[in-house]
């Protein structure tokens, strides 16, 4: 058995790019060498800014000679396709075999693959990898079809400890020979040849190392000042980081996403700490660190009180001689003039108040066919205050006044500068212009969640708040036609409906969805949106041109229409996310198509999900498993016999037509369930509505086994046939029986 070693060395690759870029360099080539019949017992893949390594263990020095049949066409097929087949798989028409199957005959053609050293294979792989691996941005050489991010410096390529000749051809690039006009461009042919020698860290250890096997190429990577493996690397900067901490009486604060990032910066990290000026330590801690973050990649530190310490952490990417003095200095230097720029915004930012700021936002435009921010948060406004009614806890005006200023922060210089700080510089300036604690923090929670692993809000009014503003947004681009599709999502307006989803699950609200979402189509069409998007859909749903007014919402058919649409959107966001913790989609499905008790379709997510638990448990037992088959049943010969006499059986079945007990049993049944379980969903009893319905099993299993249901007397079998439908129709009161699978 043999290792594969392959190393990519280029200009620095961004750090956000390396794992993606290593996991599908691993997929890439392992799936080529399992496609190529080379079985391996070991792959693995590393990366740093500056190469991509692969490294795959146990494969076979030669791939043995394989013999396999491949089936063709039937023998009585047209002789162009025989011909075909054999010319496909490089033989001769009388070399096919014609051999009997359960489907019939088949020609099949008998293929021979020699044996072939795997070393000669190794090229072609690592080139159709090189070509097939994608990048969220790249670059070309000339007019080669081959992107990577960065220009390639070098390619190792090592097989059974011995380097493997090949090279990868870039395409034509030009050079110009002279500057004046008429001198032709000069092809130049960009090849990089397959080497068995690599570099060393770019500054410490540049010159060539020469390797033999994967072994020997980490461990002199390592001489050499290059740390291999992200994961050492990332554990040695926190290991340093927290020892210079400690040594300086201080606490690292933990941000893992940016330990991620900075392992990706440097393949040789060395922790320095230097000092922040007592000047700067006024600014509020999130722009002390954001600045300290998001442009210079330095690490906060906090004293034994939990306050931001004047101190920072940086990592570099060399040793020096002076032990970092000078790049301490420097990083001082830079992040002097960062505070200094973030302080006079500060000072500008607080000379107006929030509420002067408002009017700045008609200037901001939020879509062009849904007006401006302005516009935005006065729908918010009116969102807001009727969400916040049905929020426990929550003052409606509270939340209409953190919705008209929960934006305002936009036009301020600090979020001009740290654009990652909007809203929670909204709350710092609320909080200083006297706004309430709930306001202000309303202001600044009102974007989350913004992701799964985002904290979701719990106040009532941040709740209402963060509500009315993804709300608002949904309806508005569905009313004007920007509903998803596909992989299309411009807007993200899946992690909108997400978010909604989790503020509401998570707080336990009950908040009907389509009451809110009718509010907030009344607002939007009261400032004249989305009229153009109504019209086409009343000529195309309703062949109806020229008749939406101004105020679209008037119309029962078109309101009804976005409200389906609305709610479907969010079924299918709410299938997704409760398919990740196991819940089955079409369950979701038979829940979300019961009517509510006060008409219309469920759009009480607290009640649905309580719905669906009861569900999965009474499907998961015998009874539940054994109801559902018999759902089914009566649900087919009921559609099948209504289809065929052209008349519903939806009425009640009549008791003095009941010939048999089992029929009586049945009916019985049926109607205490139908009365218990009514009584169970009015008190939101689900589980015992399920206990109700597992009595039917009984009844409803010794129908069938004993009546026969399509019997020679019309009105018999009439009676009968409603008395199945009646087993629909008890059932269709929990959930959409039709809609679950199995």
């Amino acid at each position: 058995m043999a290792e594969l070693l392959l190393e990519i060395l280029s200009e620095e690759i961004p750090a956000r790019m390396q794992a993606r870029a290593a996991d599908d360099l691993k997929r890439l080539i392992g799936e080529s060498l399992e496609t190529d019949g080379l079985k391996f017992s070991r792959i693995e893949t590393y990366s740093t800014p500056r190469r991509l390594t692969l490294f795959v263990d146990g494969l076979p020095i030669t791939k043995p000679a394989i013999k396999e049949e491949k089936r063709g066409p039937r023998s009585d097929a047209p002789e162009k396709a025989i011909t075909g087949f054999a010319k496909a798989n490089r033989v001769s028409k009388g070399d096919l075999i014609i051999r009997s199957t359960e489907k019939g005959e088949f020609y099949f053609a008998v293929v021979e693959t020699p044996e072939q050293v795997t070393s000669h294979l190794v090229p072609l792989i690592v080139e159709a990898a090189l070509f097939n691996l994608s990048w969220p941005k790249s670059m070309r050489w000339g007019n080669s079809a081959m992107t990577w991010v960065r220009p390639i410096q070098n390619i190792l390529v090592i097989f059974d400890g011995k380097p493997v000749n090949g090279s990868i051809q870039l395409g034509t690039s030009y050079k110009i020979p002279g500057l004046n006009a008429g001198i032709p461009l000069e092809p130049n042919e960009k090849e990089i040849k397959f080497v068995s020698k690599t570099t060393g860290h770019r500054f410490m250890a540049p010159g060539p190392i020469t390797v033999k096997d994967f072994k020997d190429y980490e461990a002199k990577l390592k001489q050499a000042k290059v740390m291999l493996d992200p994961a050492e690397r990332r554990a040695k900067i926190k290991r340093d980081a927290q020892a210079l901490a400690k040594k300086a009486k201080l606490t690292l604060k933990a941000d893992e996403g940016l330990l991620d990032e900075v392992a990706g910066l440097v393949e040789w990290p060395v922790a320095l700490i230097g000092a922040i000026d007592e000047d700067f330590m006024t600014l509020p801690p999130d722009v002390l660190i954001t600045a300290m973050r998001s442009h210079q990649k330095y690490f906060a530190l906090e004293d034994a009180n939990g306050a931001m310490a004047p101190r920072f952490i940086t990592i570099a990417d060399n040793e020096t001689r002076d032990g970092g003095k000078a790049i301490v200095a420097g990083n001082e230097r830079v992040l002097r003039a960062r505070l200094a720029d973030a302080k006079f915004f500060w000072d500008q930012d607080r000379k107006r108040r929030l509420e002067e700021r408002v009017a700045k936002l008609g200037e901001v435009v939020f879509h062009a066919k849904l007006g401006t921010l302005a516009e935005k948060a006065g729908r918010m406004e009116a969102l807001a205050a009727e969400i916040g009614a049905r929020i426990p806890g929550c003052d409606p005006e509270q939340a209409r006044r953190a919705s008209l200023l929960c934006k305002a922060d936009l036009t301020t210089q600090m979020v001009g500068e740290f654009p990652e700080l909007q809203g929670v510089m909204g709350r710092y300036y609320a909080l200083g212009d006297g706004e309430t604690a709930e306001v202000a923090d309303a202001i600044a929670a009102h974007y989350a969640p913004l992701g799964p692993n985002d904290a979701c809000p719990t106040a009532p009014v941040s709740v209402a708040v963060a509500l009315a503003d993804k709300i608002d947004t949904l309806v508005g681009l569905f009313a004007i036609g920007e509903k998803p599709t596909g992989s299309r999502d411009p807007f993200a307006l899946r992690r909108a409906a997400l978010g909604v989803i989790r503020l509401i699950v998570e707080n336990g609200l009950r908040v009907p969805l389509g009451t809110i979402h009718f509010h907030a189509y009344r607002t939007l069409n009261q400032q004249g949106y989305g009229r153009d998007y109504s019209d086409r859909i009343m000529k195309e749903r309703f062949g109806r041109v020229g008749v939406v007014p101004q105020m679209a919402y008037q119309m029962p058919e078109l309101v009804a229409f976005f409200h389906e649409e609305f709610l479907g959107f969010f079924a299918e966001r709410l299938k997704v996310r409760m398919r990740e913790k196991g819940v089955r989609h079409d369950l979701i499905a038979a829940a979300f198509a019961v009517e509510k008790p006060e008409g219309g379709l469920e759009d009480d997510l607290v009640r649905l999900l309580a719905r669906v638990e009861a569900l999965t448990a009474f499907l998961g037992s015998d009874d539940g498993a054994d109801l559902l088959t018999a759902y089914k049943r009566a649900a087919n010969i009921v559609a099948i016999e209504e289809k065929k006499d052209k008349q519903s059986y939806d009425g009640e079945a009549d008791p003095k037509l009941f010939a048999q007990d089992e029929e009586t049993a049945l009916h019985a049944g049926l109607s205490a369930s139908l009365e218990a379980s009514s009584v169970a969903l009015e008190e939101e009893d689900f589980t015992a509505v399920m206990g109700e319905l597992a009595k039917l099993r009984a009844p409803v299993d010794a129908f069938f086994d004993e009546v026969t249901v399509n019997c020679d007397d019309p009105k018999l079998r009439q009676n009968r046939l409603r008395l199945l439908s009646r087993i629909r129709a008890t059932l269709g009161n929990v959930a959409d029986f039709s809609r679950i699978e199995g």
